[in-house]
């Protein structure tokens, strides 16, 4: 027997469980770049004795340690991108339109003040270098953000594909330390020092200009994730999204078109002609590193929206419970991760030159898995909190 309410109600409730997958997925898309992050972290911690370069040199890289640092190529894409799209979603709520200006503005300048005085006494304990990386860069792409969101969605759109598809052929274009130029293309495209003293410099690792693209791609993907926006539709885009990248790149990178500084060659292996292949620069990211990662964001999102074993897993459960606190996670990580540092140091010694290390990558693993169990309970808690609180500070962790 069909009844019309009953019908209406379950009509009801899945278009509820559909609103919820779309804004689940992205918690744990940025719950899951944040666990890579936090593998990444633990090798610059316990084996940076064993140094890669931008990029790496496939020669002397072994293999694990090669595909372990690839990996960590996809948080900083993925971050800069859902910045834009949660920037989207803040512009419209349920009752309608928002300017995100003043949101954007204020957790841009938080972001760098926290990059600025908080983050790098984690990295480098008396060092008289401020070095400006990621958290810089987005906050600064957020305060970007909050000038232009008021032009027209198409405006937005051309710029960040201009910029994302056309900052590579910007590399030519190089400034001598002390030349006219120098300071803002060390900001915008060439990482270097952008201030040197004896008492303190200051030196830009993470160059703005790929990323402004980045945060205003994302910015124009927001439809995709509105309230009123087909599921079906949605997942159609991010698949085309996702393939359309990474058959881009196959291109572009296959036949050594554009896109990455260094080309790729036949190595004395396949294994080594794989990495040769996939070896890209990061600082600032090259628009092949852009299309790698950004595709597989894309398909991760699809993935993580519609694949019914996920859907109410444990799995996803705790991939939302990181993401939905970035903030917070990061700094405790951080500090967990120094703490430990420091304790092995007091414990064993520098046992690898100047640093404690472990010999080989699969102990970086472990301990990526014993501080993600770690540092679940109180994110989940903090995270709990943070949605039930009303205090405005809160909302920055």
């Amino acid at each position: 027997m069909n009844v019309p309410g009953m019908a209406a109600s379950a009509a009801d409730m899945t278009q509820t469980a559909v609103k919820k997958a779309r804004i689940r997925s992205i918690d744990a898309m940025r719950g899951l770049v944040m666990l890579i992050m936090l593998i990444d972290h633990t090798r610059e911690r316990f084996f940076l004795h064993q140094y890669v370069n931008d990029p790496m040199d496939v020669q002397q890289t072994d293999p694990m340690l090669f595909w372990t640092r690839m990996a960590a190529h996809l948080c900083a894409p993925t971050f800069v991108f859902l910045t834009g799209l949660s920037a989207w979603l803040y512009a419209h709520p349920a009752s309608g339109y928002r300017s995100p200006a003043g949101f954007l503005a204020k957790r841009g300048l938080f972001l760098i003040f926290l990059e600025v005085v908080v983050l790098t006494g984690l990295w480098f304990v008396l060092a008289n270098t401020i070095y400006l990386q990621v958290i810089w860069a987005i906050g600064l792409t957020m305060l970007v953000l909050a000038l232009l969101c008021r032009l027209p969605y198409p405006v937005l759109l051309a710029l960040g594909l201009l910029i994302t598809l056309g900052h590579n052929a910007l590399t030519p274009i190089q400034f001598a330390p002390g030349e006219w130029g120098y300071g803002i293309w060390t900001i915008l495209h060439d990482r270097g020092y952008l201030w040197q003293s004896e008492m303190i410099s200051f030196k830009v690792s993470y160059p703005l200009l790929p990323w402004i693209g980045v945060i205003l791609l994302g910015y124009c993907a927001g439809p995709l994730f509105a309230r009123s926006a087909d599921a079906q539709w949605r997942q159609c885009w991010l698949l085309n999204m996702g393939l359309g990248c990474l058959g881009v790149l196959l291109i572009l990178r296959g036949m050594n078109l554009y896109g990455e500084t260094l080309d790729w060659q036949m190595q004395g292996d396949w294994v080594r002609t794989l990495m040769d292949f996939f070896n890209y620069t990061k600082y600032p990211p090259s628009l092949d590193f852009l299309l790698l990662t950004l595709g597989i964001m894309f398909l991760t999102l699809r993935v993580l929206e519609r694949c019914p074993r996920l859907q109410g897993s444990k799995v996803e459960q705790v991939l939302v419970d990181f993401g939905s606190a970035p903030m917070f996670f990061y700094l405790l990580h951080l500090y967990l991760l120094m703490g430990l540092y420091y304790l092995a140091v007091a414990i064993w010694g520098t046992n690898q030159g100047a640093f404690f290390g472990v010999d080989h990558i699969a102990w970086v693993w472990l301990i990526t898995l014993v501080m993600a169990a770690v540092t679940w309970w109180p994110t989940r808690s903090f995270s709990r909190y943070k949605h039930a609180s009303t205090q405005p500070w809160i909302k920055y962790l």
